[in-house]
């Protein structure tokens, strides 16, 4: 029986696994929820994420990854573990050849932290790929052809912005800032605005259901349950997109501003390609409302959103592998 290859998408809110041949078999969060006092792990992904907040003293739900970097080895280490085995099942003879994706500012030390978990994890080979690489081959571009085409990959805890052309990265930068810090800009806003104090799991509900990033044609509002600063009891208020837009506003300017220092620094004839086949926005993050719109009325080139942005990276990253077993082979 031959090693299967798979591609994770290694990232700060979720991980996927691509199979060669199956597509992408697994999508769960990266949270792992372990007890302090045996150091034993109680649950991994979707049912440790349930827990980020509700936990009680001896059950800690942590991320193991920040800002697409490792902040905890031995925990990704595990993580990894779990869902390859999740996703291969146990009947394999020989290791699998993996390729996992980083964002594209992480330094050497940091790429090799990423290598070595995969290893321990159980990979015969590991290569390591960019994310935007992985992000325009997902999203169906022939990265390999001599015309520029840029992508912004919008994730978890980085946005990942590149001009590729001939197969490789021409200019590229890697901000920190992306899903987590618009979660993080509505818990601050709430605070200040409303005297409410909610946590992470809210403010990402209060993102998906009414998050903006342009004005909407029409206003809409949900309702925010959380714990009142000022008398400490449990309050209900009701919340509109266009106070998502207010508290957006600061984070989302960040990633357009890096999208136009990208822009500043790319080669005038590919600056030209850009402009004729447009921007393409990849990554879970790139769903905020009107972030489309907004990266298109600051820099006047026409933006889209790829077919399936959450995947794409996965994707890529498995399509990687297999343009590299076709090229061994």
């Amino acid at each position: 029986m031959l090693g299967t290859d798979i591609g994770i998408d290694l990232g700060t809110a979720s991980v996927l696994v691509y199979i060669k041949g199956k597509g992408v078999v697994l999508k769960e969060p990266s949270v792992v929820a372990f007890d302090r006092d045996t150091n034993k792990i109680k649950a991994i992904g979707e049912e440790a994420r349930l827990m980020l907040g509700r936990t009680p003293g001896n059950i800690v739900a942590v991320r193991p990854l920040r800002q697409g970097v490792i902040s905890d080895y031995t925990v990704t280490e595990k993580m990894l573990k779990y869902f390859i085995q999740k996703a291969v099942g146990r009947q394999r003879f020989r290791k699998p050849r993996i390729s996992v994706c980083v964002p594209s500012g992480v330094t050497e030390v940091e790429k090799k932290a990423v290598e070595d978990a995969t290893y321990q994890a159980g990979a015969r080979e590991v290569a390591i790929i960019e994310e935007p690489i992985a992000a325009a081959i997902g999203a169906g571009i022939d990265i390999s052809r001599p015309c520029g085409n840029m992508i912004v990959d919008v994730g978890g805890g980085t946005t990942d912005i590149a001009v590729i052309s001939l197969g490789g990265t021409v200019v590229s930068t890697s901000v920190k800032i992306a899903g987590d810090d618009f979660d993080d800009a509505i818990v601050r806003y709430m605070r200040k605005k409303h005297n409410l104090l909610i946590g992470e799991r809210t403010a990402e509900d209060i993102k998906i259901k009414i998050g903006s990033a342009y004005r909407r044609p029409e206003t809409i509002s949900m309702e925010v349950r959380g714990r009142n600063l000022v008398t400490g009891l449990p309050k209900t208020i009701t919340v509109s997109s266009e106070e998502t837009e207010e508290a957006l506003r600061e984070t989302t300017s960040q990633i357009v501003e890096a999208v136009h220092g990208v822009l500043e620094k790319t080669p005038p004839e590919l600056a030209a390609d850009i402009a004729d086949r447009g921007i393409v926005l990849t990554g879970g993050g790139c769903l905020l409302y009107g972030i489309e719109q907004l990266i298109e009325e600051k820099t006047g080139i026409t933006t889209i959103t790829s077919e399936d942005p959450m995947t794409a990276v996965a994707v890529g990253t498995g399509k990687f592998v297999e343009f590299l077993s076709g090229r061994r082979d």
